[in-house]
């Protein structure tokens, strides 16, 4: 038997009465940090023999689970918070599980983004999570690009040292939207600060976040009928320098700016 099992995001008392009796009867854990997951199993005073799966060894341990199932072993996986896969390890394992025809099931928990959803007060009746974004400046101006026109919420992690960049981004791609910030979800200092993307975030900056961002608003932009070229040249008939013409013009499409850019070569 196989299971990915949610954990606690904070509060080690939200962990579900199934996951416990999974964990005490598994013969073994696969999970994300030992010493992170060691605090949870004390706490429900749970010794089980731990293995690690972690971005660096996936497909190893995906071995390790498939050959500990064939033997008739009870493998459950974790990560060190919320549900395995969603911004955490597993997505391989599931994966070569799925190619070899290995059963598994999942038992659902806590998340952070859904909690955030619900404490921002933001629209939750269609949303996008995102996760967290691409390190490269250029990848994330792409990713962000694809949601530049949609209507629904959009849910991001982001770690404390880059929380302010990520803001930033949001905003020069996105525009000004309605946002909260919401960290430390379940625990002593749980909070819920709604903002503007063009204010950005003050304050010294700790913990995990997730960042809810309002989906565009009104009607479609009537620039996005004229071709690029004369979408940036609107722009720049209005007083704008061309870099920041081409600029608003791929915010606007959903595109980044070097596909505008080499339409406009000669303007």
């Amino acid at each position: 038997m196989i299971e990915f099992v949610a954990t606690p995001i904070g509060n080690l008392k939200d962990i579900t009465l199934r996951a416990l009796e999974a964990l005490r009867s598994a013969d073994v854990i696969f999970c994300e940090d030992t010493r992170h997951t060691l605090k949870l199993l004390t706490a429900y005073e749970i010794k089980k023999p731990l293995f690690a799966c972690h971005k660096f060894n996936e497909r190893e341990a995906a071995e390790k689970v498939i050959t500990m199932s064939e033997e008739g072993r009870h493998v459950c996986i974790v990560s060190d918070a919320g549900m395995p896969l969603i911004s955490d390890p597993g997505w391989v394992v599931c994966r070569m599980l799925r190619e070899k025809n290995v059963p598994y099931t999942v038992l659902p928990g806590a998340n952070a983004a859904l909690s955030a959803l619900v404490l921002s007060a933001l629209p939750a009746e269609r949303f996008t999570f995102v996760g967290f974004l691409p390190e490269k400046r250029k990848e994330r101006e792409e990713l962000l690009s694809r949601y530049q026109n949609a209507r629904e919420t959009l849910l991001f992690h982001s770690a404390p040292q880059d929380v302010d960049r990520d803001i930033a981004d949001l905003y020069d791609v996105l525009g000004d939207r309605e946002a909260c910030v919401v960290r430390e979800i379940t625990k002593i200092h749980e909070s819920a600060e709604p903002f503007r993307l063009a204010n950005g975030l003050q304050g010294e900056k700790r913990g995990e976040y997730v960042l809810v961002v309002a989906g565009a608003e009104g009607e479609e932009n009537p620039l996005l009928a004229l071709s690029p070229r004369e979408h940036v040249s609107h722009y720049m008939a209005e007083g704008m320098e061309k870099k920041e013409a081409v600029k608003r013009a791929a915010r606007d499409r959903g595109v980044s700016k070097s596909e505008i850019y080499k339409d406009t070569l000669d303007l």
